[in-house]
């Protein structure tokens, strides 16, 4: 297939290099020029001819600056997976303006950090309608491990919004009982082995484990995209009239971190909060 790749962050360069692998022809653009196999210069280029189009970048107003490049030169039965993690709101909003030029849009947000992404096993939550969710099952299963249907579209950017909600609470509890037993001289190693054979062992203490240990806060989620996605779980449920107190506490402590200069490091970096 044809297949335009729009954002060569973390994720969009692992997949734009996993279906070119995959013998697709891939095209690429990131509004940063970068030294990437299939880059163009201009966004239009990109698109142009592209059975599906990949959108994966930061925010809404970064979608919504790729939108209004493509829009004009959006052509009917073309795709739009639109993978960025932003509200249902703004899904709805972005929905209609793609449908309007007669191409379909699914929303296609993912769970799967860095290392998930280089072995293929992006879980992705797609929300749309049934026929459209099928054009798209074929290219996004060479980049999975699982795809949920999870309803119409909004749902999944929800459901996304509240997957990375429980992340960021489960880490910040990690870092805190981590760091309770480093303040009491308790070895790492001693409370990694306690952990593993503790019922609150889980897929992320696995996971950042070892970054935990050595102090590496290279970033395979970084703290700006985890504070944004916490931003959007609270405007969500503003809109639900659903009171999130704990999740505001939390992100009063991302936002100590982003202040701190840590926006670009991961997000298991805010146990360094601890010690200050």
């Amino acid at each position: 297939m044809n297949i335009a790749v729009l954002g060569l962050g973390i994720i969009g360069s692992i997949w734009a290099k996993n279906l070119a692998a995959d013998e697709h022809r891939v095209r690429c653009w990131n509004r940063t020029p970068k030294e990437f196999p299939g880059f163009r210069a201009s966004i239009h280029e990109a698109i142009e001819g592209a059975e599906a189009i990949f959108i994966v970048v930061a925010d809404p107003p970064a979608v919504q600056s790729v939108l209004r490049q493509i829009l004009p030169k959006l052509r009917p039965r073309q795709m739009i997976l639109q993978s960025s993690t932003i509200s249902a709101k703004w899904t709805l909003r972005f929905a209609e303006e793609v449908r309007k030029t007669g191409a379909l849009f699914v929303e296609a947000p993912f769970t799967g950090s860095k290392p998930a992404a280089e072995l293929r096993q992006t879980v992705f939550y797609l929300g749309g309608e049934p026929e459209d969710v099928a054009k798209a099952l074929p290219i996004l299963e060479t980049l999975s491990s699982a795809i949920l249907h999870i309803g119409p579209l909004g749902t999944a950017s929800t459901l996304k919004l509240a997957m990375n909600l429980n992340i960021a609470g489960m880490a910040q509890a990690l870092c805190e009982s981590l760091a309770l037993c480093r303040a009491a001289g308790i070895p790492d190693e001693i409370y990694f082995k306690a952990l593993s054979r503790n019922a609150s062992r889980s897929g992320l203490s696995d996971l950042k484990e070892l970054r935990l240990r050595q102090q590496d806060y290279s970033p395979q989620f970084s703290l700006k995209h985890m504070d944004k996605d916490l931003r959007l779980a609270l405007e969500t449920a503003a809109d639900l009239s659903l009171p999130l107190e704990q999740t505001r506490e939390l992100k009063k402590i991302y936002d100590k971190g982003m202040a701190a200069g840590w926006k670009d490091e991961d997000f298991i970096g805010l146990i360094r909060l601890l010690r200050r």
